[in-house]
């Protein structure tokens, strides 16, 4: 239910704690924008939909940080609200509504670009809650 930072030199490495896997991603998704931007000064304007799939959890995670990534920073465009829906077929999948607002840089308080997100030291444990790592390159 939760995010932190964790020590690395150079780069953001995060570690999310949730009760479902659902939630974890969306913690992750929140991790990205406050990363990027200061997210109490975004406002729900408009809505964006997003599907994001990946072969296991950690492509899946993968796919899902880049795909925030260009939405925020290639796009301009800042979530502020977002919900899921995972689904496992042949491959895993993500339906996101997100709310939010076009990118203002005076408002929002540009922090820090995201380059991409990495597999080095990624880690999703769904034992008691899930625990998810990654490292996003900065």
């Amino acid at each position: 239910m939760s995010y932190r930072y964790l020590e690395h030199a150079t780069d953001a490495f995060i570690e999310v704690k949730a009760s479902t896997l659902e939630e974890a991603f969306v913690i992750a998704a929140r991790s990205v924008v406050e990363t990027i931007l200061d997210v109490g000064s975004i406002e729900e304007k408009k809505t964006r939909q997003l599907q994001v799939a990946g072969k296991d959890l950690n492509y899946l995670l993968y796919n899902w940080l880049e795909d925030l990534i260009i939405l925020t920073i290639t796009d301009g465009f800042a979530a502020k609200s977002i919900k899921i829906r995972i689904e496992k077929n042949a491959e895993y999948k993500i339906f996101a509504d997100m709310t939010g607002e076009d990118i203002d840089i005076k408002k929002h308080h540009f922090k820090v670009e995201i380059k991409s997100p990495t597999f080095h030291l990624m880690e999703i444990n769904e034992d008691r809650g899930v625990l998810m790592r990654y490292l996003l390159d900065l």
